[in-house]
């Protein structure tokens, strides 16, 4: 069984960074992809970004690439989603998911996920 929690989330306005952090219990962190999905109000889950479990890959959905990176820590069991130039639209609460020995691509089936955290950004 894995857990994942999350944290980080804040107010931030417009143009700032913030870095999103979630950290996972058990000791096969290393066998999971991990992924950053968001869900705005009203809106359906949406994927953020993703890292494949041997760490080869990350994948990105349109709207952050290049303004948001995935990264791990192994030794912290922690997954981070830094987040540049923020925007009004990127105000959602972010969840971690993990799927054992995944792709992170947003089509794949995550088996746990977190509680999330609500990041804000103000104009």
């Amino acid at each position: 069984q894995v857990q994942l929690l999350e944290s980080g989330g804040r107010l931030v306005q417009a143009g700032g960074s913030l870095r999103l952090s979630c950290v996972a219990s058990g000791p096969t962190f290393s066998r999971y992809a991990h992924a950053w999905f968001r869900q705005a109000p009203e809106k359906e889950r949406e994927f953020v970004a993703g890292c494949s479990w041997r760490g080869d890959t990350s994948n990105y959905s349109d709207s952050v690439k290049g303004r948001f990176t995935i990264s791990r820590d192994h030794a912290k069991n922690t997954v981070f989603l830094q987040m540049n130039s923020l925007k009004v639209e990127d105000t959602a609460v972010y969840y971690c998911a993990a799927d054992f020995q995944g792709s992170g691509s947003p089509g794949n089936e995550y088996d746990y996920w977190g509680q999330g955290t609500q990041v804000t950004v103000s104009s």
